[in-house]
């Protein structure tokens, strides 16, 4: 290869890799431009068949400051004047309000919602929060403030309080330590006994991909063997997420994957800026959250609250090993309220208010409102 020919050839290669390089930045460009699209970060609207606010109807994103802290919150109903209901979200550290335009529930056409986010975590997320000020006991102080403010707000003297997987652990503390702020308090994915419910999961994942013929999936899960399981480490976690929702026994029995279904689907949601989306993981990855994850593993709840003063309701989707069925069916029997009812979702692993919305509104409608447990499963 003669002097000339060295040079073109390298002349192309320097051409080649600048185009290369071109259309990878308009890409992230173009990338970039439709995620600032995809974000306005304002609520939407409730309106009637003609396009028009609906009347008495709310819908806003606002933050309040909360023990000192100021922390975000989206307050949701078709009638204002509506019993509140708290929604506490799980993770621990992930909130979830933005699944509810993908899969809406209709829990506002019972109550005025609020999806609260807690200190350090999507809207409440802020890096001047000191990490040690993120705890159980404080979010248990800022649940009741947030109650009272709302309490205050609506001119309700008693609100409802609902929550879900991680936010349960949350729940069903404060529901004890300060019953009379609550009508009633419903579990939904109640956690229990953790441990023992990531160890049964982590048993059904190996029998599972094992009869699937999944050896690869079999060996990457023993690479974590159930006696070290008491400090969950952070890699297991995500493979746990990714195995668990592969064969339906996660987020939604009908949800496969964590990454389309979980990770890409909350940069879609409207209602957040694009620095809200990525707060979202921030404050679930947050070191204090991890921390705090471990602390659920050490409770036992059956041990720590046995008791509430005020009505219960857990919804339990039967497919549910991220907070395991059996184990919570466990602990609602032992548990004491003066009226209980625990209701099994067939077709729902963990979250039923998005996978069977009609039989939760059917629920909410005709037991929980009322104070009954006439269509409950168990009483």
């Amino acid at each position: 290869m003669n002097c000339f020919s060295i040079k073109a050839f390298w002349k192309g290669i320097v051409k080649m890799i600048l185009i290369m390089v071109s259309i990878l930045l308009v890409s992230i460009f173009v990338f970039l431009g439709v995620l600032i699209k995809w974000s306005p970060g304002e609520p939407i609207p409730f309106t009637d068949e003609n396009g028009k606010l609906l009347p008495g109807s709310i819908s806003e994103k606002i933050h309040v400051t909360i023990n000192g802290v100021e922390q975000g919150m989206f307050i949701q109903s078709r009638d204002s004047t509506k019993p509140v209901l708290l929604f506490l979200h799980g993770g621990p550290g992930l909130p979830t309000y933005w699944l509810t335009r993908l899969y809406p529930s209709g829990l506002e056409d019972y109550f005025t919602v609020c999806y609260w986010e807690t200190r350090g975590t999507g809207l409440s997320y802020s890096s001047e929060v000191p990490p040690e000020t993120i705890t159980w006991e404080q979010l248990i102080s800022d649940t009741v403030a947030v109650t009272n403010y709302l309490r205050e707000r609506f001119g309700q003297d008693k609100i409802y309080l609902m929550g879900h997987s991680g936010g349960s652990f949350l729940g069903i503390q404060v529901a004890a330590q300060a019953p009379e702020l609550y009508n009633a308090y419903i579990g939904m994915a109640q956690m229990s006994q953790q441990l023992e419910s990531e160890k049964l999961a982590y048993k059904y994942m190996i029998e599972q991909y094992t009869k699937a013929g999944n050896i690869k999936m079999v060996r990457r899960l023993e690479k974590f063997p159930i006696p070290k399981m008491n400090t969950i480490p952070k890699a297991y976690r995500g493979l746990r997420d990714e195995a668990m929702h592969s064969i339906g026994i996660g987020t939604m029995h009908n949800m496969k994957s964590v990454i389309t279904d979980i990770f890409f689907t909350s940069f879609q949601s409207r209602e957040y800026t694009l620095s809200e989306k990525i707060n979202l993981w921030r404050g679930k990855n947050s070191s204090q959250y991890q921390k705090m994850w471990y602390e659920v593993m050490e409770t036992d709840l059956t041990k720590k609250v046995q008791k509430l003063d005020i009505p219960v309701y857990f919804f339990e989707g039967i497919h549910d090993y991220t907070c395991n069925y059996t184990l919570t069916k466990q602990y609602f029997e032992k548990l004491q309220a003066p009226i209980k009812g625990f209701y099994t979702f067939m077709n729902s692993a963990h979250t039923p208010i998005f996978e069977e919305p009609e039989k939760v509104g059917q629920i909410l409608e005709r037991d929980v409102l009322v104070g009954t447990n006439n269509l409950a499963d168990i009483k």
